[in-house]
């Protein structure tokens, strides 16, 4: 794979949904929009067998224009009222590297908000904790939709915030239990102390996980095309966000405290 897949929204192009009366065969469709010079744009399903997507990688002049000239090219093998045109959308590359960029700029607010408020509620050492468990938390999921081929998109930016917001109320939970047990450890180590704590929010982890996975679930099997990819992303950030609370926010923490200690040794 060469990275991520990035959709209209970003990489910029025309994108034209159709609804056959009856499943097409993609090479005829494909034949088609040699005839218009569009041989080399993206066919796949949508859905069902009888509705297809097509991409074309340049910005069409007028929308209206590049849905008619698509039906008409498969003229030759469908009628006209076998063919309906769904859904035509342009973004421009401009466009499309604006709302890119735009998309960083709001992972990187939303974890700088993050370490001031947990600095602010916890410590330092907490916020550095949660954030390299956030950044684990995206990466993974990244990484996955480059993996299975997925389509990198603005919806799938609010999904990634949305698996932000999760993972982050799961650690905090954590870190919470923390918290509590420091003020009143007596002789404890630190690192028992985290250990103890971890212990002590698993069951609730672990419940509220699965219950939030039954959900997700749910909609990825039962929601439809158009939230397929969406409910994808929270299923995996769901899952990547449960152990990392657990193996990779709570591990730096015992990794600092440590630390700590053998600077004071």
């Amino acid at each position: 794979h060469g990275g991520l897949k990035y959709g209209i929204d970003f990489a910029g192009g025309t994108l034209v949904q159709l609804k056959f009366k009856n499943p097409p065969v993609i090479e005829d469709v494909r034949d088609g929009l040699k005839t218009i010079g569009l041989g080399d744009s993206e066919i796949q399903e949508f859905g069902s067998k009888s509705h297809i997507l097509i991409r074309v990688e340049r910005s069409e002049a007028k929308l209206e224009e590049v849905g008619t000239r698509i039906k008409n090219s498969l003229s030759g093998k469908y009628s006209a009222e076998e063919i309906v045109i769904e859904r035509v959308e342009m973004v421009g590359p401009k466009v499309g590297k604006d709302l890119r960029e735009k998309a960083i700029l709001s992972i990187i607010y939303a974890i700088i908000g993050i370490v001031i408020y947990i600095s602010w509620r916890f410590e330092f050492q907490y916020a550095i904790a949660a954030i390299i468990a956030l950044i684990h938390d995206v990466m993974v999921t990244m990484g996955v939709f480059s993996v299975v081929d997925k389509e990198f998109t603005l919806v799938i930016v609010a999904a990634f915030l949305a698996i932000i917001g999760y993972s982050l109320n799961d650690t905090i939970v954590i870190f919470d239990r923390i918290r509590e047990n420091m003020r009143r450890r007596g002789k404890k180590g630190q690192v028992e102390v985290i250990n103890t704590s971890i212990n002590q929010t698993l069951s609730r982890t672990i419940l509220t996980s699965g219950t939030t996975l039954l959900v997700v679930v749910a909609l990825f099997l039962l929601g439809g095309e158009i939230i397929h990819d969406f409910s994808f992303a929270l299923m995996v950030g769901v899952f990547v966000g449960t152990y990392s609370s657990i193996f990779i926010a709570s591990v730096f923490l015992v990794y600092w405290a440590n630390r700590s200690s053998t600077k004071r040794a």
